[in-house]
């Protein structure tokens, strides 16, 4: 009897193996959003706009902070870039918006984080390629020049390789040196090792420069998911540093999104990963803020984050043929998206609330006791009443063309009752 009941022994089986890394700190002002260790896996976009236009680039980077990304990175690729950059630092703050502000730095940051020192001191965080940081005898001292302006001023460092821009004079004596062994390795693996080779010697550099260890975050972007799992998981082996996750290049849409899911989850779910992004192409007409909304939602649906309550559906059936549900259903999450900037500080916990929308009687009642919040619409056939279930038990039901209003009432009342007690004078 006992070795049949074996398979209900409680297991955790979601349980994320425990990040071993340094715990770097991004800070501006007040804020300073701390980066592996014990740590959560915090969540980082980018901008599109051009940073010389330091009044739009300001209301995307505010918009991408309300949307939930704890660090916006934006492009400084000219002087008057950098010269931007002072002033879009001014703009958020007086919009009370204290994100940390990230660089990203190419070919030419050596130069623009030593002539513009405004710029250097703005930002919070520099990223440095190294694979374009130069050729030959002046990689070392450019990129020396870099670090030296982020030890000056207190500045974490993302040392960011890219397949796509990889060292390759280091590639080219990986290749050279695979090609006298015995068994040469097929070009994938030595790949992996170039990428992997650069992002440790480089860390290991601005180390021997001055930076210390819990200021560095290493990335080593490629845009393959079976590729970018067998790199991290080799790169989380070599060293101690905290590290950034992505799939580059991921693409648009369901592509993008199913992409970067399936690479981030099984890496996250490993314990590998302290701050991650999702490169989402935007489709046309579609807002900057969709890649945060997709990192989040990675996060909360592996358990590591909650950043919005969420929303249980029913994908809808033959039962339920009204299109009420999947209205409502929007509706009620766009609602939530909506109010979340002012319900983090109004309504501590707010966002580990679940709510459950559903389309018919066959799981409506069950998924709406299981939520904290729920509603089971009437189904096709069905008798025209939605019984509203709050904390598993049936608290009213509604009838008449008003069920959605009506609900979202409910929704806003319980959410003040239960969530508004934690509030203090």
């Amino acid at each position: 009897m006992d070795d049949a009941m074996d398979f209900l022994t409680p297991v955790d089986a979601a349980a994320p193996r425990v990040r071993n890394s340094y715990q770097a700190h991004v800070r501006w002002g007040a804020r300073d959003v701390t980066v592996g260790g014990d740590a959560p896996v915090r969540v980082q976009s980018m901008t599109n706009t051009d940073t010389v236009d330091a009044i739009g680039t300001a209301i995307q980077v505010k918009e991408l902070a309300l949307a939930g990304s704890e660090m916006v990175r934006i492009t400084v690729n000219t002087p008057e870039a950098a010269q931007a950059v002072p002033y879009i630092r001014e703009q958020l703050d007086r919009m009370g918006i204290d994100v940390p502000l990230v660089g990203d730095f190419h070919y030419n940051g050596h130069r623009l984080l030593t002539e513009f020192p405004a710029c250097a001191e703005a930002l919070s965080k520099y990223r440095i390629n190294p694979g374009n940081v130069g050729k030959g005898d002046k990689r070392d001292r450019q990129f020396g020049q870099m670090i030296e302006a982020a030890v000056r001023w207190n500045k974490a460092v993302r040392i960011g390789v890219n397949w796509g821009s990889l060292d390759q004079e280091l590639l080219a004596g990986l290749m050279d040196e695979n090609s006298r062994r015995a068994v040469p390795w097929d070009a994938k693996p030595v790949m992996y090792q170039a990428l992997i080779t650069s992002a440790v010697e480089s860390a290991r550099l601005a180390e021997s420069m001055g930076l210390p260890p819990e200021q560095i975050i290493l990335s080593c972007k490629v845009s393959g998911v079976q590729d970018l799992i067998s790199v991290y998981r080799a790169l989380s082996q070599r060293c101690r540093y905290a590290l950034h996750l992505g799939l580059t290049e991921a693409g648009m849409g369901t592509k993008g999104t199913v992409a970067s899911s399936a690479a981030l989850a099984v890496l996250l779910q490993e314990g590998i990963g302290d701050t991650i992004r999702v490169s989402l192409t935007p489709q046309p007409g579609e807002a900057r803020t969709q890649e945060v909304v997709v990192a989040s939602e990675i996060l909360q649906a592996l358990g590591l984050r909650s950043f919005v309550p969420s929303v249980t559906a029913c994908p809808g059936c033959g039962r339920t043929t009204s299109t009420t549900f999947q209205e409502l259903t929007k509706q009620i999450d766009d609602f939530l998206r909506a109010q979340m900037p002012v319900w983090r500080k109004q309504y501590p916990g707010v966002e580990a609330m679940k709510v459950a929308v559903m389309g018919c009687i066959v799981n409506g009642p069950g998924e709406s006791k299981h939520a904290d919040i729920g509603i089971s619409l009437p189904g096709t056939g069905e008798a025209p009443a939605a019984p509203v279930y709050i904390d598993g038990e049936k608290s009213v039901t509604l009838r008449g063309d008003n069920i959605a209003q009506e609900f979202q009432v409910i929704v806003e009342n319980y959410i003040a009752k239960r969530f508004g007690a934690h509030v203090t004078a």
